[in-house]
């Protein structure tokens, strides 16, 4: 009986063996396959002004009587058949959640693009709400290089920050023609970061050699696992002052009326705060700017959603929770709480 258990069992580990085969075969020919294939999204566009005006025409109906409530319909109906008449200025919206990597800026850019294949140049408007706590120097840059492109065309642009713009963020908001911040937001962080462990006390006390052969005096500064000197650690932070001059130029050719010495000391600021240092233009939520909006311009909010892959889908998620845990990180240890 025992004898025939175990061939049994060695049957079913032959076949689990070829089936798991099978499995990663055909997984490697899909995902070989899907490869090939262009990966596409959707653009969305949803017409946010009628269900802000349904809300507000509703709200104002409850509140009066029956005989209010029929001249009410009344002069709503006139009011409609007015605004069809005038020419129609709109409003785009699109919303930008910053990662580490600002790898949203893709999407970005096919929103940007969308608007501006339609927009009317110094009559529509586009409204940014922006949240993120900055990220990579590369990935942020080109993020804030499509936002300029909808100034070089002549279309106002409103930056609305009702949680984060710091560091990064900063400097995509910096474009805006106009900031806005709710009272309690955080803005500013004018500087450049770079950190990294080393390893190399550990290696050398396990008697493990470490080889790197390099090509140029700077082509590394800083290692892993070699060991730094002061020259090295003299080149890197001139590259990282080098970077944060960068920045605050880039600053400062947007808002040139900033105190660029006071301001870019890698400090975050309040909202109020962050009004009276120069860094914003107005305490206000996004929601107060689209419900004025919405009285007298067609607002369209516009969204590009791309089709992720499996895989990307199990890295974004992964990457988002490591975004998660920094920035929660971040507001434990420097942000002040209640």
């Amino acid at each position: 009986m025992l004898e025939h258990l175990t061939e049994y069992g060695i049957f079913l580990l032959k076949v689990a063996t070829i089936v798991i085969g099978v499995m990663v075969v055909l997984g490697m020919m899909i995902n070989a396959a899907s490869r090939q294939k262009e990966r596409k999204g959707e653009l969305l566009i949803h017409n946010l002004s009628e269900s802000l005006t349904e809300i507000r025409e509703k709200i104002a109906m409850e509140l009066l009587n029956p005989k209010q409530r029929k001249k009410a319909h009344k002069a709503a109906k006139e009011a409609k058949k007015k605004a069809a008449e005038k020419p129609e200025q709109r409003l785009f919206v699109i919303d930008f959640k910053g990662s580490m990597d600002a790898h949203e800026t893709e999407s970005l850019r096919r929103e940007v693009t969308a608007i501006l294949a339609v927009a009317k140049p110094g009559e529509d408007e586009v409204l940014l709400r922006l949240e993120s706590p900055g990220g990579v120097v590369h990935g942020y840059g080109l993020a804030a290089a499509q936002l300029q492109r909808l100034r070089d065309a002549g279309v106002k642009l409103t930056v609305s920050v009702d949680k984060v713009a710091a560091s990064g963020g900063y400097m995509m908001a910096c474009i805006g023609n106009k900031i806005i911040a709710a009272p309690f937001a955080v803005v500013g962080s004018i500087g450049v970061l770079a950190q990294l462990p080393n390893f190399h006390r550990l290696l050398k006390k396990n008697n493990i050699d470490f080889e790197q052969i390099t090509a140029g005096e700077y082509k590394r500064t800083l290692t892993l696992f070699g060991e730094n000197t002061d020259k090295g650690r003299e080149k890197f932070k001139e590259d990282i002052e080098g970077v944060h001059q960068l920045f605050k130029d880039f600053v400062v050719e947007n808002r040139p009326s900033l105190d660029i010495n006071k301001v870019a000391t890698g400090e975050i600021w309040y909202g109020k705060k962050a009004l009276e240092q120069g860094l914003i233009d107005a305490i206000q939520t996004s929601d107060d700017v689209l419900l004025d909006a919405a009285k007298n311009l067609e607002v369209f909010h516009v969204e590009y959603k791309a089709k992720p892959k499996l895989a990307e889908r199990f890295s974004q998620g992964a990457q988002s929770a490591a975004d998660r845990l920094i920035m929660n990180w971040i507001q434990r240890s420097r942000l002040w709480r209640w």
